[in-house]
């Protein structure tokens, strides 16, 4: 179900709206593990096709435009965890058990050997034809092979592998054309070198016990891995956002450490994260909830509450205790910015595990409920109402007339 909440102030009044739904794609038998669209080809009038990997050991291609099921591939011999798209040369990979290579026809090109029992958690593309796949604590490139005059096969080899973490490897991203970041079941976060596969840099210091914090209880905290694994990372050019337990961080590329923080951003964990513009940030949590953030320095931090009932950005939630008071500011001397609560939309009876942000169209969330729901930028709609009236009036003569 699609919908959104409306308000002023007071307690939601139920469904505003009820959008229809398009396409329901009905095929695993199992959760999906993974999702990617495979973008039309420039150069023909390729159709758009969507990719969906199970823990039922399958790939389904869907027909973007009507929902049907183009093909079934299922002769995998584990869960497919990851699925990514190189464009440039038009192929597909999956990773499970091994690492498959293949074309828009569903033609398999080469795979790897069996890597582990564990499978590939996270799967990016590097320069140089390589890819990099997460598996267990270890990090491994590979390069990708196209065919030649001299070879008409595809192939993928494996260049290196980096042992630097010290636990599993729970989130992998590229950062840029230069780097890509990691991030551990124990807080490591390592950005690398896209190019020569070395460290630029390490960070661990993530549950560092504060001042105003008794220093017993803060080890204890600390020894729940829960509390320092890092789900998710989003980035921009200048810093990298990482969602880390129940905590919100952001570490500069360039000072190469923790500017910013929120230690107890939710009351679960984070599960993921996205960077808006205007120096914003949105997290969902286990807790249900979904929040708005906005990143400021610290010399320009008002000593302002965060407003009550109905949060203007987005005109969707209602009070709540932690949002209805001013967020506590971090005094550590390491941070120069600090992460402020601007919006809370409560909607979701349950865990929200992901979501969707279109900066023309708003946010759209997904949750343990079995609710989907579509929230729009309350300002600017409201802009948008404005300039559609004043639009009809103008068509109509009767703006005309008015003036």
């Amino acid at each position: 179900m699609l919908r959104w909440l409306i308000g002023g102030g007071r307690e939601p009044q139920g469904l505003a709206e009820t959008g229809e739904k398009l396409l329901e794609l009905n095929g695993h038998t199992q959760k999906i593990t993974a999702i990617i669209s495979f973008p039309s080809l420039e150069s023909c009038e390729e159709k758009q096709l969507i990719l969906t990997a199970s823990a039922d050991r399958t790939v389904i291609v869907w027909d973007s435009d009507n929902g049907r099921q183009v093909q079934r591939i299922s002769c995998f011999q584990s869960t497919v965890k990851c699925l990514t798209v190189l464009q440039r040369v038009d192929v597909w990979l999956s990773g499970g058990n091994d690492l498959c290579v293949w074309n828009r026809k569903l033609d398999l090109l080469c795979k790897t050997s069996h890597l582990s029992d564990t499978g590939i958690s996270a799967l990016v593309e590097i320069p140089k034809n390589c890819v990099v796949a997460a598996v267990g604590k270890e990090l491994i490139i590979f390069r990708l092979v196209a065919p030649t005059e001299g070879s008409l096969e595809w192939d993928i080899l494996e260049v290196k592998r980096l042992l630097d973490h010290q636990d599993n490897i729970l989130s992998l991203i590229n950062v840029n054309d230069l780097s890509f970041v990691t991030g551990s079941h124990i807080g490591e976060l390592i950005i690398w070198d896209a190019l020569d596969w070395t460290v630029q840099a390490y960070e661990r210091n993530f549950w560092d016990p504060s001042p105003q914090l008794d220093t017993q209880q803060e080890i204890k905290l600390c020894q729940k891995s829960n509390d320092i694994s890092i789900h998710h990372f989003t980035c921009d050019e200048e810093n990298v956002f990482a969602a880390v337990g129940r905590g919100l961080y952001v570490y500069n590329l360039q000072m190469k450490r923790v500017i910013a923080c929120q230690k107890t951003a939710h009351d679960s964990n984070v599960l993921h994260i996205a960077k808006l513009p205007n120096r914003q940030l949105i997290s969902c949590s286990e807790d249900g909830s979904v929040r708005i953030w906005e990143l400021r320095e610290k010399q320009q931090l008002a000593a302002e509450p965060v407003p009550t009932g109905f949060f203007n950005m987005w005109g969707f939630g209602r009070v709540n205790k932690q949002a209805s008071q001013p967020v506590k500011k971090q005094q550590e001397n390491a941070t120069s910015c600090s992460l402020e609560l601007i919006g809370d939309l409560i909607g979701h009876s349950s865990s929200v595990e992901v979501f969707l942000y279109f900066e023309d169209h708003g946010l759209v969330t997904c949750s343990a409920d079995h609710l989907i729901i579509l929230w729009k930028d309350g300002e600017r709609e409201s802009g948008l109402r404005s300039l559609r009236l004043f639009q009809k009036l103008e068509e109509n003569g009767d703006l005309y007339l008015a003036l």
